[in-house]
């Protein structure tokens, strides 16, 4: 197995950072926001993020490529247009601010 294949689909990884964060006021305890505020940064975050994550998924559909991580070999040419001439990795991006609203 190569260095750079994939070990965990982004969404996978998702997961399991949304597990640790659902366990981490148990341990930390909660930091006191007002509710109005908190909904709105959420609602926020989550826009953007998914925006992002989209934005990424849309770049790959015009370059008709595969969107998959996991079968990264089949892809058929390298994005670097759209929101790809930013971040590396619009997907992770995305999903952590989801996460982060959260």
């Amino acid at each position: 197995m190569s260095v750079l294949e994939l070990r965990l689909p982004p969404p996978i990884v998702a997961l399991v950072l949304a597990l640790l964060m659902w366990l981490t006021p148990a341990v930390a305890g909660l930091v006191q926001v007002p509710y109005p505020a908190r909904v709105l940064w959420a609602v926020v975050l989550v826009c953007i993020g998914q925006g992002i994550g989209i934005a990424g998924i849309v770049a790959f559909r015009r370059a008709k490529t595969t969107v998959n991580p996991v079968k990264a070999s089949s892809a058929s040419s390298l994005v670097i247009q759209g929101v790809y001439r930013y971040t590396r990795n619009p997907m992770y991006v995305g999903l952590s601010l989801t996460l982060l609203a959260w």
